[in-house]
């Protein structure tokens, strides 16, 4: 089924050069995988739109559109965090004379614009001009409707389902950047010249049979894997024809020669127990003497859980109940709980999606949340107050990850957990307090017993041989000028390998600045859990039964981040939106930033009343009682 090479525009690395020598920008960030220019473009939405998608409420649930419709997979584009997160790293790059790494960023998040060639590429082996790595390029904007055919509508259907696991001329598979081999082909051998390329998935049909579908369909065991998901969930500095952009500095100020690893979602899985069981994806078999799951478990397992719906099924045209507990739902829940929100009500009423498909997300975020982790605790030690003197408590909190990969995972600006700890008395009096939160200012107070879950990335300093992720006491959040990691402490999914094979030093995924005991001598494979101990003075005159509760939390950005994203465009004078992208299509714009600059806006959205800021959302809390008298519990 694979096209003609002559009728492709798809090259590999060997061909970057010729993008390179015609760019009006220095590098070419993007010299890997299917490049823009397809011979049969991305089907719009609305091509899927009518089979898959059901006006009944009761089919809602489970049909293919209506389920990806809130998720963050169809609102990369319209995701204010991340326009906001593009100017910085355009401006960043662009200090060092590196101009364009904006086209970098937004291969993952449009694809359908960045193969159309509206981003840096043209698809000719030329460049859009000065721009396009501000997504000025892009057609429709951040209200347009799926059926229009706009640039806006994230990772969609025709792109997902055109992915293929290598290239046209047997290229192997790239991991991350979205480094990705997409079919061009004209026709599909299983409905010869009716809309193009395969649509790839996970089923084989009998041909002629109920379920079979009207267009060009091939089995892909691709699509059933998780090596399609690290597809763009794997995150490294730039891979330019050049090199590495940035290559990760250890902790002894020595460069390991590593691009730097921005995010590593896939890595950690692949580490882990979930995946020892999985051949299929190519990532290898599960080390000896490490023991095995009774059922593997892909991304697809979690993300895309098999619909139970007694009406289940895939398409309009088949009959209700045909795919009950065979139906992956496209609803791609994660763990943000607070952006689609912001765009239910900022673009919500324009969209083809209804407002319920952004509750459905919303929900299914906080049911992924409610199922990542347990959290238990335990009074090791109490000593109760008298009316004159002071008493003390002691206790141990452990926090397991039931993830298959990292507590918290994916992108590390901003974006944490952690513990509050408090104790109070009969009374319900507050006694003591770790990792107090504040929801008015939205500022988390990191006392000094207090346990926060987060990867905090930096710029490595030679003089002071150190990695800085501070200036002037605020902190940064430069990811494409990264190179050293002052501290990775999330816990470790089940069955966690530091090392790999091709890493022997554990500089992928393994722990910063954070020690998590082996399962055993010398395995090499890490706990899942984090114990956490705390002691607290008991003033006088406290009266018991004391009780302890722990709450895990999570949040998407913290205000430091706003607050980084919004100084960070006033200081550099980044300019409003629809001034910086003047005389692009449809512009003005009269949705979105408009009159302020992306971060601006995003700081704007943060402060409303209506959106919150970035609430954190509880995921497990675990209580203890320490009686009156008693010594220890």
């Amino acid at each position: 089924m694979r096209p003609d090479a002559s009728r492709l525009r798809i090259v590999a690395s060997g061909l970057a050069a010729l993008f390179a020598a015609t760019a009006a920008f220095a590098l070419d960030y993007t010299p890997h995988g299917t490049q823009p220019g397809l011979d049969v473009t991305l089907g719009a939405v609305s091509v899927c739109i009518d089979c898959h998608r059901s006006l009944d409420p009761a089919n809602a649930g489970f049909m293919p559109h209506s389920t990806w419709g809130g998720s963050m997979m169809a609102n990369a584009m319209r995701d204010p965090l991340f326009w906001a997160a593009l100017d910085v790293a355009n401006h960043d790059a662009a200090s060092e004379g590196n101009a364009g790494v904006g086209d970098y960023c937004l291969r993952c998040h449009t694809p359908r614009g960045w193969l159309g060639g509206r981003v840096v590429k043209n698809g000719s082996g030329g460049t859009t001009g000065t721009g396009g790595e501000s997504g000025c390029k892009l057609l429709g904007n951040y209200a347009s409707k799926d059926r229009d055919n706009s640039d806006y509508s994230g990772v969609d259907c025709h792109y997902c389902h055109r992915l293929m696991p290598g290239g046209p001329q047997g290229e192997a598979f790239i991991t991350g950047n979205a480094n990705a081999w997409v079919d061009d082909a004209l026709t599909c051998e299983s409905t010869p010249g009716f809309f193009g390329p395969c649509r790839r998935g996970p089923y084989q049909y009998a041909a002629g049979s109920m379920l079979e579908a009207p267009h060009g369909w091939a089995y892909s065991s691709h699509h059933t894997g998780s090596a399609i998901c690290a597809t763009c969930h794997d995150v490294t500095t730039p891979d330019t024809d050049q090199g590495p952009l940035k290559t990760l500095v250890r902790a002894d100020g020595t460069d390991s020669g590593r691009p730097f690893p921005i995010e590593r979602t896939s890595t950690e899985w692949s580490r882990s127990l979930f995946a020892d069981a999985i051949l299929r994806d190519g990532f290898g078999d599960a080390p000896s003497g490490t023991p095995a799951v009774a059922t593997a478990q892909p991304c697809q397992a979690c993300h895309m859980r098999t619909s139970q719906d007694p009406l289940a099924k895939a398409c309009e045209a088949n009959p209700s109940g045909s795919r009950t507990g065979n139906l992956p739902v496209h609803e791609f829940a994660g763990a943000n709980a607070w952006v689609p929100g912001i765009i239910k009500a900022e673009y919500g009423g324009n969209l083809l999606q209804q407002p319920e498909d952004y509750d459905r997300t919303i929900a299914s975020a906080r049911d992924m949340l409610a199922s990542s982790a347990t959290v238990s605790t335990t009074i090791t030690a109490y000593t109760p107050a008298t009316p004159t003197t002071a008493g003390s408590i002691s206790i141990e909190v452990a926090v397991t990850n039931l993830s298959g990969h990292k507590l918290p995972t994916g992108y590390p600006e901003g974006r944490r957990m952690w513990l509050n700890l408090q104790v109070r008395s009969a009374a319900n009096a507050l006694v003591a307090e770790s990792g107090a939160y504040d929801d008015a200012t939205a500022t988390l107070t990191e006392d000094v017993q207090a346990r926060v879950y987060e990867s905090l990335q930096g710029i490595w300093d030679a003089p002071s041989q150190t990695c800085v992720v501070e200036s002037a006491g605020a902190k940064q959040f430069h990811f494409v000028l990264n190179n050293c990691i002052a501290k990775d402490n999330r816990i470790p999914p089940l069955g966690f390998r530091v090392t790999a094979p091709d890493d022997p030093e554990g500089l992928e995924a393994g722990p910063v600045a954070a020690n998590y005991a082996e399962t055993s001598p010398g395995s090499g494979v890490l706990v899942n859990t984090d114990r956490v101990a705390y002691t607290f003075t008991v003033p006088a005159g406290t009266t018991g039964p004391l009780s302890a509760k722990a709450t895990l939390y999570h949040q998407v950005a913290s205000s430091d981040y706003i607050a980084f994203l919004r100084d960070q465009s006033i200081d550099n004078a980044f300019g409003a939106e629809n001034d910086l992208c003047a005389g692009g299509p449809g512009r003005p714009f009269t949705v979105g930033p408009q009159a302020l600059s992306r971060g601006e806006y995003m700081y704007e959205l943060w402060t409303s009343p209506l959106h919150g800021k970035s609430p954190p959302e509880p995921v497990a809390t675990g209580v203890a009682v320490a009686k009156t008298g008693s010594r220890r519990r």
